[in-house]
């Protein structure tokens, strides 16, 4: 497969090609059989692209990915680049592949933002195919309507406000679509969203399925006038289509309108965590009261209470990381092999849809026994980060930004050799487990104004390679001028030691039940 992509590399004249692990929808959880990137890479990560040139192939991975892509990549043939804090994509190629080359990459599978991004460095050359065979995208289930606390044709008549009359909005964002059209579809593991595109007009709104591209193409087409669209969200391929008649959003109405939830979507909310909540209570039972059990049995007991709570399907596939498996940010595997034992230390970070159609997510560790000194030292520090994050005093124009510095400075205050806090604080929930806005992290996406009714994450962590990982996760929402957490799971009694917290500290940790 590697020679074949490099034979085309010199038929097309390309000194690279970029292989993406999305689809045509830029989906973040793309299904494996769809998944280029793993295809070619053996990495299964839900993030991360390639890049193959004449003589390397490099795999580019943020910290959440780093050991496990070391863990599941044969080094002989794949070159880990392994992103910092702050560091991007387009910054790291650059010390790799010299500027000027002739780059291609394929039409459906990025991003217009994505194409303009690369064309300040390189020659991109647009290509209908990576020479990788994977399944095709297809449509399947049934969609279903869910109460969202503004109708349809409420949401249509807001954004149609922003087009004139022979103009047109294509939407190509699966969760905005969702959003727009109050519907969701359960049939493809971890989503909610329907799987199509819809172009809005002053007079109708349509939608159109994968099995429906010819449709849809002539649709474009036939538009007379402007048609607005998100090029974060529009792929290379339907923005050609489009042509001069295409006019980009300066600011995604859709997606702002999206981010912040109506009363009905924070009520479904609080009923959603309540459910998650006894699943996640109910698993923490199992674990202290089952011996010889793995992470594996975990994983489908897991699975089990979030079905007994009504789940329709997860958010994710569930982490269940046992010691050093749980220093791997998104450990998926949840091994049979990997039997907790007296001392073990367990992270689960778990997630479920309910009808309600909003990703829930959270994350909790427990210590099969009594804990070690170490563990209880690195799971109140990264306590202690949360709740100083949690209880951030909320002022005019507060970021996300803001919030994660806060959060690294507490943790950098309380600095546990070898530990490392390798990822952003937080995200955005909704529809997708992983929504924008909101971002809580250290870089410039996250410098966007936080607003009542927003919901995302705070989610600390500290990893060690060599011993385990701790990471505390929250889902929360900011309500007059504070925030609130939609978790309300205990966090665990044995593994604090209250003799790092400070007095204020403990006062905050009263708002959680400590069993």
């Amino acid at each position: 497969m590697l020679s074949k992509i490099r034979e085309n590399l010199k038929k097309l004249k390309l000194d690279a090609i970029l292989i993406n692990s999305t689809n045509e929808f830029l989906v973040e959880y793309n299904s494996l059989e769809e998944n280029a990137r793993y295809i070619l890479t053996g990495f299964s990560g839900s993030a991360g692209d390639a890049v193959v040139t004449e003589n390397n192939l490099y795999l580019f991975v943020d910290g959440r990915y780093h050991i496990q892509a070391d863990n599941e990549v044969n080094h002989d043939i794949v070159t880990v680049v392994k992103l910092q804090n702050g560091e991007t994509f387009n910054s790291k190629l650059t010390e790799l592949l010299p500027q000027k080359s002739v780059l291609g990459i394929v039409g459906s599978k990025n991003s217009q933002t994505r194409r303009e991004n690369l064309q300040k460095f390189y020659t991109v050359k647009i290509l209908d195919s990576d020479f990788i065979p994977v399944k095709p995208t297809e449509n399947s289930g049934l969609n279903e309507t869910v109460c969202c606390g503004m109708t349809t044709d409420e949401k249509l008549g807001i954004v149609r406000t922003c087009i004139e009359k022979n103009d047109a909005i294509l939407v190509s964002n699966l969760e905005e679509v969702s959003y727009l059209f109050n519907l969701r579809n359960f049939s493809q593991n971890y989503s909610s969203k329907i799987l199509a595109r819809a172009i809005i007009t002053k007079e109708k709104a349509e939608l159109f399925y994968p099995e429906n591209f010819t449709e849809y193409r002539t649709a474009l087409e036939q538009v007379k006038g402007f048609i607005y669209m998100d090029k974060g969200s529009t792929n290379v391929r339907d923005y050609n289509i489009i042509g001069e008649k295409a006019k980009p959003w300066n600011k995604n109405p859709i997606q702002q309108m999206k981010a912040v939830k109506t009363e009905d979507e924070i009520k479904s909310y609080k009923d959603a965590f309540q459910r998650t909540d006894n699943a996640v209570r109910a698993i923490r039972e199992f674990i202290y009261s089952h011996d010889n059990i793995s992470e594996y049995d975990i994983d489908k007991q897991l699975e089990c209470e979030f079905k007994k709570y009504g789940a329709k399907n997860l958010s994710f596939k569930s982490i269940v990381a046992k010691d050093q498996n749980s220093a791997l940010a998104h450990y998926s595997k949840s091994s049979k092999d990997e039997i907790i034992k007296d001392g073990s230390l367990v992270l689960i970070d778990c997630g479920a849809y309910y009808e309600g159609g909003l990703a829930t997510d959270i994350t909790r560790v427990f210590v099969k026994g009594e804990p070690t000194s170490l563990q209880k030292k690195v799971y109140t520090t990264v306590l202690k980060a949360f709740l100083n994050a949690y209880n951030t005093q909320i002022v005019p124009d507060i970021s996300g930004f803001d919030i994660d510095k806060k959060a690294r400075a507490m943790l950098e205050e309380n600095q546990i050799n070898g530990f490392v806090f390798n990822h952003g604080l937080g995200h955005g929930i909704g529809i997708s487990v992983h929504e924008y806005p909101p971002n809580l992290s250290c870089n410039e996406l996250a410098k966007v104004k936080l607003e009542e009714n927003m919901c995302f994450t705070i989610e600390p962590g500290l990893y060690n390679k060599d011993y385990f990982g701790v990471r505390l996760e929250n889902s929360c929402y900011l309500k007059n001028n504070k925030i609130h957490s939609f978790v309300k799971m205990n966090y665990e009694k044995k593994l604090i030691d209250y003799n790092i917290l400070t007095e204020k500290e403990k006062e905050w940790l009263k708002e959680f039940e400590v069993l």
